[in-house]
């Protein structure tokens, strides 16, 4: 593998070495602390990112190497015009790896054919985000220790949150799992994830619009925020973006052992009265996204330590 655009390039096989990398990175820091001095991480964010960029960079500093870029398009050539396939090129002559966020669905892929060095997807439009769902896979196997037998919510914006189609995609290849997916009726799972993904594998699932209804039977709850960014105007965003807030009140029926997930930025989707709960996950999940983030930098690097 020499880029990372969908997580579905990634064997479930070599999906456990990368967590078993991060484990170790996790056990022995110290370890890793050079294994990537000399190299350079370019972060081109075409769109704003907390997490996952800050996370890259945190990344490499951590790995011992360096990280040059931009975050946002107005500190770019963009501004000017400049093609992507035209930016990443002369970015390639200057760094070992590119970690790439864009508004465009593909823009990345195109990425790979001009880079001259590895590239990877944080998040192109509403379609992809392969190292959100690494983060995500950590957390999970941390708290399960499996990704087998599980029932998943993913609740919230399912048309538009790319992070829910990765997931699904990566889960829907572990036994005995099934899909419990939650969202007004506009926000529906694309119908390419039902066919091509969940029906084609023959992945028991269910669409329901009740979060109360689904949550006594899930072990993990994915919970997701509705995106403005994504909507095509203002009024459709205002009537839907309150639709699921999760309480204390409705954790009430939820299994001992559930595990809340968030991709995070969290609007008001999840109320900090949450956050003291055992069962909240999510900010375990920004720290198990560095941590899979150092391990695919080696991976795609071909550092050995």
């Amino acid at each position: 593998m020499k880029n990372l655009i969908d997580i579905m390039q990634m064997s479930t096989d070599e999906l456990q070495v990368l967590i078993d990398t991060a484990l170790d990175i996790i056990a022995n820091p110290k370890k890793y602390a050079e294994a990537c001095r000399g190299k350079k991480l370019a972060t081109l964010f075409f769109e704003p990112s907390t997490r996952t960029r800050l996370s890259f960079e945190a990344a490499m500093y951590e790995l011992g190497g360096n990280v040059i870029g931009f975050s946002e398009a107005q500190s770019s050539s963009a501004a000017k015009g400049e093609s992507v396939a035209d930016t990443v090129r002369t970015v390639g002559c200057y760094a070992d790896i590119i970690a790439m966020r864009h508004p465009k669905e593909g823009a990345p892929l195109v990425a790979t054919r001009t880079a001259g060095v590895p590239v990877v997807n944080a998040g192109d439009g509403g379609h992809n985000h392969p190292t959100q769902t690494l983060a995500d896979l950590l957390t999970i196997y941390r708290e399960k220790g499996t990704f087998d037998n599980l029932t998943v919510g993913v609740c919230g914006d399912l048309k538009f949150g790319r992070t829910v189609h990765s997931l699904i995609s990566a889960m829907s290849r572990y036994k005995n799992v099934k899909f419990v997916l939650i969202s007004p009726e506009e926000l529906k799972v694309p119908r390419y994830i039902i066919t091509d993904v969940l029906e084609k594998n023959g992945i028991p699932y269910e669409e329901i619009a009740s979060l109360e209804e689904a949550m006594p039977q899930l072990d993990i709850l994915y919970m997701t925020r509705v995106q403005r960014e994504r909507f095509f105007n203002e009024a459709d965003y205002m009537r839907l973006k309150d639709t699921y807030i999760l309480t204390p009140d409705k954790l009430r029926t939820a299994k001992a052992s559930l595990s809340i997930l968030h991709p995070l930025p969290r609007v008001n989707e999840i109320s900090v009265a949450v956050d003291d709960d055992p069962r909240a996950c999510y900010f375990k999940q920004v720290l198990n996204g560095k941590y899979m983030r150092m391990a695919l930098i080696l991976k795609l690097l071909e550092v050995n330590v």
